[in-house]
């Protein structure tokens, strides 16, 4: 496969080539793409030095298959250029999550929508993604009625000038703010623009995707989204209601049986899942497995991911082994 990794310098982009690399996907040359004025740098891959190249010139070599994490606006721009020349997109943006023509694809969940006609495809939202590879072995068991989730969402989120804000406050140093507050030992009831509803951009995307991927619009969501001063991964606290009433046993074994989940769910030892546990790590993580009390028929569960692997980077990869592995993606160089 010829593969161009759009936005190839920043946090996403860079975990996407190792995630690559280690997941040994079929790889016979690199285009890592970026702005122009990081063209001509080099990016190691597999221990070789690749120069970064601009846009134009990566889809004139047109790529097998295009890996984007470069913001809304470029993919809007760019996606349908790589897609003319036949290169399959695989977009982390929000751009085409709520096109109507386009798939919004979590592979454990609703990889099976994926056709040949489908040249851009979307990567969910990283906090969507984690909370519905938990839900889905629960919806189809139980039938999920409504979701409360409330997030608790790692500065890696944002991007690099928001790291570098949290490490820069923890010295008490000035810098560039990513954030209107300060971060370290604090948190932010805020991601994303805040709309006229009263919601964030970030809690609506959790409430329109979950329905796309799941392919049930019945489902109700209501989301509080959080950024807290934390690496490593996002968490959540899930309250799901169901149709039908469930046991907890038989819940702990769907969800074991899963697949992308670990269940780590020991509170007698402590054992339950955090950021440090889940990072650098492809999994989903849940525990805190209980029953609601307040209301029947309710479950609580917290879970726990790497959003720059399982909720972007290693998503968008396996939506790619998926096609792979389908005969959709091919090389045209032997096809």
């Amino acid at each position: 496969m010829v593969v161009a990794v759009v936005g190839a310098t920043g946090l996403v982009g860079t975990k996407m080539l190792q995630v690559l690399e280690e997941r040994n996907f079929p790889v016979s040359n690199l285009l890592p793409v970026a702005s122009e004025r990081s063209v001509g740098k080099l990016v190691q891959f597999r221990g070789k030095a690749y120069p970064i190249v601009g846009m134009a010139t990566a889809v004139n070599l047109r790529p097998d298959v295009a890996i984007f994490s470069a913001g809304g606006s470029v993919s809007k721009e760019w996606a349908p250029k790589f897609a003319d020349v036949g290169t399959i997109v695989i977009d982390n943006s929000s751009a085409w999550r709520m096109d109507p023509d386009k798939k919004l694809v979590v592979p454990e969940v609703n990889a099976d929508v994926l056709t040949s006609a489908d040249k851009i495809i979307a990567n969910p939202n990283c906090s969507t993604i984690q909370m519905v590879v938990a839900l889905k072995p629960l919806h189809d068991r139980y039938k999920i009625r409504r979701i409360v989730v409330s997030t608790y969402q790692s500065v890696t989120g944002t991007g690099v000038k928001a790291v570098n804000q949290l490490m820069q406050e923890r010295k008490g140093e000035a810098g560039e703010k990513a954030y209107p507050h300060p971060i370290d030992l604090n948190l932010l009831p805020h991601i994303d623009v805040f709309l006229d509803n009263g919601y964030t951009k970030e809690e609506m995307k959790m409430v329109l995707e979950t329905k796309k991927i799941m392919g049930d619009d019945s489902i109700r969501v209501t989301a509080t989204t959080v950024r807290v001063p934390v690496m490593g991964g996002h968490s959540e606290a899930v309250n799901i209601e169901f149709e039908q009433d469930f046991d907890l046993d038989e819940v702990r074994r769907l969800l074991t049986e899963a697949p992308g989940v670990v269940v780590v769910d020991n509170p007698a030892n402590f054992e339950y899942p955090m950021p440090l546990m889940a990072h650098d790590k492809d999994d989903v993580f849940v525990g805190r497995i209980r029953r609601d009390e307040s209301q029947e028929k309710t479950l609580n569960l917290w879970v726990v991911s790497d959003n720059l692997r399982k909720g972007a980077a290693t998503n968008a990869v396996q939506i790619a082994e998926y096609l792979l592995q389908k005969g959709i993606l091919t090389s045209k160089t032997t096809a």
